[in-house]
């Protein structure tokens, strides 16, 4: 079983480093990088569902499978809002036909 604090520990360097990696992103990249970022997402969706899997087999505690569960629904509601953020994007750049 792997120690919950080194799980934390990974969990807050990830956040302070992608803080700082997107504090220096451009307001202009924001959203082209958001949308390129879909990709990312939809393999932090597969990872939770395979880490909810693996706890769901494993027998490990109630408590761990709904952290599981709730990722799942992070992660899709992620994917779902970040695509259609894009076809928003992608939508204001379409030329408007003249009848």
């Amino acid at each position: 079983m792997v120690n919950p604090l080194i799980l934390v520990a990974i969990f807050v360097i990830a956040t302070i480093s992608g803080y700082f990696i997107i504090s220096n992103v451009p307001s202009l990249l924001h959203t082209p990088l958001m949308s390129g970022m879909n990709a990312l997402s939809g393999v932090t969706l597969v990872g939770a569902l395979t880490a909810t899997g693996l706890a769901y087999m494993a027998g490990d505690a109630w408590w761990v499978q709904l952290i599981g569960c709730v990722a799942i629904v992070l992660a899709t509601v992620n994917v779902f809002g970040g695509f259609g953020v894009t076809h928003r994007m992608l939508r204001m750049f379409n030329k408007k036909k003249k009848h």
